[in-house]
């Protein structure tokens, strides 16, 4: 396919042609799953998780990100890299620019930071330097202390608003992209339509404009609980790479998510 940018996700937006997007943290699996189609690759802070053992994703550092970028970047694929910024590393606008720059020279293309309208400043110091973002609002889990575990957001009125009126600001600020995670379909949907970004969602139902979900989760990988939003993409299939083709036509087709899949 020819390389993805950022142009060509707000494309998809506009004609009504939904994205797919899955984490990946080395060269081989990315390039297996950018052949396969698949739009966006995010080098997450999940890796704390599915590829360090850690049980939540506070302990991953910028060096941790910055490595497997890298190793991404390398695979030379054709889709859209997206790197997380982990755990405090926007504890200030210099920091914030720091850690971005850190990550754009490892090969990002794009960062994507968790919170809420607090982030604006930091949103706009990055759009204004050249980094696209990506803002990650609803359940974000570097602030799973803070949200008692992870809990599905915006189900009563004044939370959902407080995500929309985030998102407006967000978007205001300069960012590119909106990321929801666990939050009703139908709030999904209303952010959708208030913003004039491309919006990702997982576990946000399907009538947003691309859907994400870790690698190892849709491959049947998943330690523990699977999440409900989850589905094992490689049974039925192959190879792995036939498994992220199924799941990438999957999302196109708006066959997935299914409404077992939906909150």
């Amino acid at each position: 396919m020819p390389a993805v940018t950022l142009s060509t996700l707000t494309g998809r937006r506009e004609s009504n042609t939904p994205f797919s997007c899955l984490t990946a943290y080395d060269a081989t699996f990315a390039r297996l799953a950018s052949d396969a189609g698949v739009e966006v690759l995010l080098i997450g802070d999940s890796l704390g998780m599915v590829l360090q053992g850690h049980s939540s994703t506070l302990p991953v550092t910028i060096t941790d990100i910055a490595y497997h970028t890298a190793c991404v970047a390398r695979a030379g694929v054709d889709s859209l890299i997206m790197a997380d910024l982990p755990f405090m590393a926007d504890v200030s606008i210099e920091r914030l620019l720091d850690n971005a720059g850190i990550l754009m020279r490892a090969g990002a293309q794009m960062v994507k930071i968790e919170g809420e309208a607090w982030l604006a400043e930091g949103v706009e110091a990055l759009s204004r330097r050249g980094v696209p973002v990506c803002v990650h609002l609803g359940l974000t889990p570097q602030h799973v202390n803070a949200l008692g575990g992870y809990r599905i957001q915006g189900r009563d009125p004044e939370s959902a608003q407080r995500i929309i009126d985030d998102a407006l600001t967000l978007e205001q600020a300069g960012a590119a992209v909106v990321l929801l995670e666990c939050v009703p379909s139908d709030l999904a949907l209303e952010v959708r339509d208030a913003l004039a970004v491309p919006v990702i969602g997982i576990g946000a139902g399907p009538d947003v404009d691309g859907q994400i979900l870790v690698m190892h989760d849709m491959l049947g990988a998943s330690l523990g609980r699977v999440p409900r939003f989850v589905k094992n993409f490689l049974i039925g299939e192959a190879s792995i790479q036939e498994a992220f083709a199924a799941y990438h036509e999957a999302v196109v087709n708006r066959e997935f998510p299914a409404e077992e899949h939906c909150f």
